[in-house]
């Protein structure tokens, strides 16, 4: 069988996903859907150097994170993310990996980061103390603030507060450095950008002086620094950490704050419920995972707007998704978005309804992969699971939230960011 690809098209239908990429990555989001609504669950895109074959209907996810994972490297050499992240976790295969994840997994385990992140709340405290009621603020750059403050604490033992303003136009540099750009149709990519020298020295510096600490904390920085001699094997995983861990947690705080917004019952709701069970005690990281509607927001706004929208992946040996023949080379994209859309898996599928969460609709497991799926699914989905209820808890114990950016949209970078920004007024409760 051959896979459907764009010059298949019609030309209404050509033009029409033309004039969505005019936006670029911000109009990946629909594109696919009317590619999809075009050619089916499979198809193929082919410009400039460009051949990529996208998929996805959750049995294909299914099949090649689960069933026919061998058949997929993780790792596209020349790719701006192999670039920055050289041996980092994510852009390995193999023996390597498996070591490296059996390194990071202690540090991630639900046991051991809850009483780190239960400590965490003055910290929280002291980023939102400077809102004033009535104000608004750009809640994609606030919840960046946060994101940040919390992995470092949790994962380094080390409070980046002091040092944002000098590592925040570095970290957003090297965020926009490995999302889509021109290299996806011409090839080549560029090397790092020179903001990469701030981050790393950021990171070794806290590799040095971890080195030198009588009695080193039990973290993640301590738990690679017992499983690698090398500081720059240390430094690609932490680099690698740092960036993953802090801006998909940045995406769906965002996301849960605009959808507040939009649906101001469901922040009432969510806040009756928060205050009914905890009163005038604070929410704790582990009491959170039994408030019910928070869960199902959550849930929805993951679904919706999933911060990992998408794995790109190279075959390495001969296979077939949906029954299609896929030669080694080939290159695929494996679109979680597509999977939390579609309409045979989901009632209304670009409809933001949390209670379809409460009323136990039941789907194919791989339609809902946020974090991705299988034996590599993202190895801080169980912290990033907590963070955002947890956080989202403490943020409506003492705020409201008024949406003030008319025209918001998903944009496809890294990860899937409301765009171009999310100002929002702020009230204290």
């Amino acid at each position: 069988m051959t896979i459907p690809g764009v010059e298949q098209l019609s030309p209404r239908q050509g033009l029409r996903i033309l004039w969505t990429l005019r936006r670029g990555p911000a109009g990946l989001p629909e594109a696919l859907l009317q590619a999809r609504a075009a050619l089916g669950d499979i198809f193929r895109l082919r410009l400039g150097r460009l051949d990529l074959v996208v998929v996805g209907h959750p049995t294909a996810l299914r099949e090649a994170l689960v069933e026919k994972r061998a058949a997929f490297s993780w790792r596209v050499e020349g790719e701006p993310i192999v670039r920055l992240l050289r041996q980092g976790l994510l852009v390995q295969d193999g023996a390597s990996h498996a070591y490296a994840r059996r390194t990071m997994e202690r540090s991630n385990r639900r046991r051991h980061f809850l009483p780190r992140l239960a400590a965490l709340r003055n910290p929280i405290e002291k980023l939102t103390h400077q809102w004033v009621s009535g104000r608004t603020y750009d809640m994609l750059v606030e919840m960046r603030r946060i994101a940040l403050v919390l992995f470092e604490a949790v994962y380094f033992s080390h409070d980046p507060t002091p040092e944002l303003p000098k590592l925040w136009k570095p970290i957003l540099a090297l965020i926009k450095y490995i999302g889509p750009g021109p290299w996806l149709l011409w090839g080549a990519s560029e090397p790092p950008p020179q903001a990469l020298k701030v981050i790393d020295e950021h990171l070794y510096s806290l590799i040095r002086a971890r080195k030198k600490a009588l009695n080193p904390p039990d973290d993640l920085l301590s738990h690679l620094l017992e499983a690698y001699s090398d500081a720059g094997i240390i430094r690609d995983h932490l680099l690698t950490m740092l960036i993953a861990g802090h801006d998909t947690s940045t995406a769906a705080l965002a996301w849960s704050l605009y959808e507040l917004g939009c649906q101001p019952e469901w922040q009432e709701h969510l806040r009756s419920e928060i205050q009914g069970y905890f009163g005038d005690t604070c929410p704790t990281p582990e009491a959170v995972l039994e408030l019910p509607l928070l869960d199902a927001f959550v849930r929805e706004v993951l679904r919706l707007y999933p911060p990992i929208h998408a794995g790109n992946r190279r075959v390495v040996e001969p296979t077939d998704l949906l029954g299609y023949p896929l030669p080694p080379g080939q290159r695929v994209l494996l679109s979680y978005y597509l999977a939390h859309t579609h309409p045979a898996f989901w009632e209304e599928p670009l409809a933001f309804r949390p209670e379809r969460w409460m009323a136990g609709e039941k789907n194919e497991s791989f339609a809902y992969v946020p974090f991705s799926g299988g034996p590599r699914m993202c190895i801080g989905a169980p912290f990033a699971q907590v963070e955002l209820r947890w956080v989202l808890s403490l943020l409506l114990r003492k705020y409201r939230f008024f949406l003030r950016e008319k025209h918001v949209h998903p944009y496809m970078g890294a990860t899937l960011e409301p765009r171009p920004s999310l100002y929002m007024q702020i009230e204290r409760v």
